[in-house]
């Protein structure tokens, strides 16, 4: 018996990681997809340009804190899958202003668990036991790390957010942890490092740098810039999520990272180097940075322990830090038009 094409729903598939996913998908997969986005500052379509006329994609502009709006979806479109990406995730703008990240990420996430619960409740058995409710969260739910330690966050980390975006990505995920507990729905969560690639928004720090750059404008370093991030390439990670909807565990956590810690001030050290390189100027990059005050609350250390998916899944990164940075870059330099239409 030959088992049917995945008709995955997606939430948030016209932001960054989502569209990423949904290029994925259409692209390498048999999948149908259908993304449920609202399309607000960091969504947009033109991200999703090479896969648009695909039979295989569906688009509905929605907000998944609209209950009715989901329920519609998922009655129309038939998913055998939920993957969740949709959220608020830029921290200085939780910090300015909290109430859109409860809204979409705490709100929309109860709003998406109930009425994927609805839906599996009356679903035949074996397609009841085949779906999967993936919840995609970050690594900053777990808190910091000490700079000059070797740990690193395992899926049992306790739970420890500092600033309202991670509090409110850490209540989600407490949310999904119920809604499997208490009901029975059929869900998994992963935990993921810092994300680069094409397709960012351009107010987070690489495609900041790289833009600015361009632009001849500064290069803004929060405090020293001696923060430590963990850094995963979008297109690894698309492909981390889609083996985690075909073998991840019910109801358990997955760290999803590619062991490439590196200081703030490094990286950006390093796109001012390949910017050197790529699209010289009579001066070098690097005399544009600019170290401002940091941030309230600033984690010192994020790192990912990956082992669990690499030991149980089989899912490794293919990216090194190296060649995915001068992809990203390059990408970049060449794709001028993207930035200003989304900027």
């Amino acid at each position: 018996m030959t088992t049917p094409p995945l008709k995955i729903l997606i939430t948030g598939g016209a932001g960054f990681i989502g569209s990423a996913v949904v290029r994925y998908l259409i692209q390498r997969t048999s999948a149908s997809v259908l993304n449920v986005d609202k399309l607000t500052y960091a969504g947009n379509v033109l991200n999703l340009e090479e896969v648009a006329h695909s039979p295989r994609y569906g688009f509905l502009q929605a907000d998944i804190a609209n209950g009715a709006a989901l329920a519609e979806a998922f009655a129309g479109f038939q998913p055998t899958h939920v993957l969740h990406l949709a959220a608020e995730s830029h921290v200085d703008r939780s910090i300015d202003g909290a109430a859109d990240f409860i809204h979409t990420n705490i709100v929309g996430t109860y709003q998406l668990l109930e009425a994927a619960r609805q839906y599996w409740r009356q679903l035949p058995q074996a397609r009841a036991e085949a779906f999967r409710f993936v919840h995609v969260s970050t690594d900053e739910v777990y808190g910091e790390l000490p700079l000059d330690s070797p740990q690193a966050f395992t899926e049992t980390t306790p739970y420890a957010p500092q600033n309202p975006y991670s509090a409110s990505k850490a209540s989600a995920d407490h949310l999904v942890r119920a809604w499997h507990h208490t009901y029975g729905l059929p869900t998994i969560i992963s935990n993921c490092a810092n994300n680069y690639g094409p397709y960012q928004y351009p107010e987070k720090l690489i495609p900041l740098v790289i833009l600015n750059a361009l632009a001849g404008k500064p290069l803004p370093v929060y405090g020293n810039g001696e923060q430590v991030r963990d850094w995963l390439h979008v297109n690894d990670h698309a492909s981390a999520l889609y083996t985690l909807l075909l073998k991840g565990q019910v109801g358990d956590t997955y760290n999803i990272g590619a062991h490439n810690e590196r200081k703030n001030i490094d990286v950006v050290k390093r796109i001012c180097a390949l910017l050197d390189e790529l699209q010289p100027q009579s001066t070098p990059y690097a005399r544009l940075i600019t170290f401002v005050e940091d941030r309230p609350g600033h984690d010192k250390r994020y790192a990912i322990d990956a082992s669990k998916i690499s030991r149980e899944l089989g899912w490794r990164p293919q990216y090194s830090f190296a060649a995915g940075l001068r992809e990203t870059v390059k990408w970049y330099t060449e794709n001028r038009h993207w930035c200003e239409m989304v900027g």
